[in-house]
């Protein structure tokens, strides 16, 4: 069994890497790890693969463009080239980016099996591009491995076969319960002086909330207020964002922007979170495992569970509904949660049993 995994983007390792360990487990079973990017992709940091315990990839298709029109053209272009070269009998194909809907679409042209890992998340608005992308490639899919119930329905209501749906469980989680005594305090810790369990993190990397600066001055400003000035607030931001979030920061301000940190040391700081507030899906899941309290910056989540039964709470991009939450996050006012079903760390054994059945 020859097994391509494509990864279009840095999160899409973190939820590959528990596939690559179980493949490297089963006999007979080979893999090649394929990514759209480059290289020397700068959100690759090079203790990336070493802290997640897999190989770099073994392709590099060398696509850079922030147009996704251009994304899926030159992608589609470089892996139809890889698929004529390399044995495949299945591509499994990672979340909803541009790079992932053209290898999809690739892959049921040359007539391989496809499998979409996290298949059933949806926004349900059709103007955002990722929206699009799901609808197509969960549309391809021989098989959906999905996260929880509520993906399973989905897909069963857009007309999926049954038999081509699978609830394997989440695949993050296999990650943080195998790196739960691999944690690492960053330094970051005793510069900032800070203690266990008293401090919040922030990130952000929506363009929707990046780009109203007015309204994100209004959410700095819940974060920032006389009742919050006492707990500090760590920014673990990139790129942009970090420039943008700076610049609308008061003076002695109780937010302290952060380098982008390496996962084992991302992982121990969310781990030991007072609370979370992020526009991230995977962070609201792994604050979920780990108990911590969570903020989302959106007004929906394609992981209903972390709502539903964790510790995740959507305010959108309203600054009012952001400081009540904050209010009760810090006042240690926040609603009890459980582990959704099946996050047992055993979703990739599940899915590579599966691709060999």
């Amino acid at each position: 069994m020859n097994i391509c995994i494509v990864a279009g983007a840095r999160p899409n390792f973190i939820k590959v890497a528990p596939l690559i360990r179980a493949i490297r487990k089963t006999e007979g079973t080979d893999y090649k790890l394929v990514y759209a990017g480059r290289a020397d992709d700068p959100t690759l940091e090079g203790t990336l693969f070493d802290d997640l315990q897999i190989a770099r990839p073994d392709v590099y298709l060398g696509v850079d463009s922030v147009s996704l029109n251009e994304i899926t053209g030159r992608v589609m272009g470089e892996f139809e080239h890889y698929l004529t070269q390399n044995p495949t009998d299945v591509v499994v194909v990672v979340d909803d980016l541009a790079s992932t809907m053209a290898a999809a679409i690739v892959t049921k042209k040359q007539g391989i099996r496809l499998a979409h890992l996290v298949a059933g998340t949806r926004s349900f608005d059709i103007s955002m591009p990722k929206e699009v992308n799901r609808l197509v490639i969960d549309g391809l899919s021989d098989l959906l491995f999905t996260a929880g119930m509520s993906a399973n329905s989905i897909t069963n209501r857009e007309g999926a076969e049954q038999s081509r749906v699978y609830m394997v469980g989440n695949i993050l989680i296999d990650n943080l319960r195998f790196n739960h005594d691999r944690w690492q305090r960053p330094s970051i810790m005793d510069e900032l002086q800070l203690n266990e369990g008293q401090y919040i993190v922030f990130t952000l990397n929506r363009k929707a909330l990046l780009q109203d600066k007015d309204n994100l001055q209004r959410m700095i400003s819940a974060m920032t207020s006389t009742d919050m000035r006492s707990t500090p607030v760590v920014a673990v931001l990139r790129g942009k964002a970090r420039d943008i979030v700076a610049s609308l920061l008061p003076d002695g301000s109780n937010i302290h922007m952060a380098a982008p940190l390496p996962y084992l040391e991302f992982g121990w700081l969310t781990a030991h979170a007072k609370g979370i507030v992020t526009d991230s899906g995977n962070v609201a899941e792994e604050a979920t495992f780990n108990g911590v309290p969570c903020i989302t910056l959106n007004s929906y989540t394609e992981h209903i569970e972390t709502v539903k039964t964790g510790t995740n709470v959507l305010v959108g991009e309203d600054a009012e509904k952001l400081a009540a939450a904050l209010a009760d996050m810090v006042d240690g006012n926040w609603k009890k949660a459980a582990l959704p079903d099946r996050w047992d760390g055993r979703t990739a054994e599940r899915i590579v049993r599966i691709l060999n059945e």
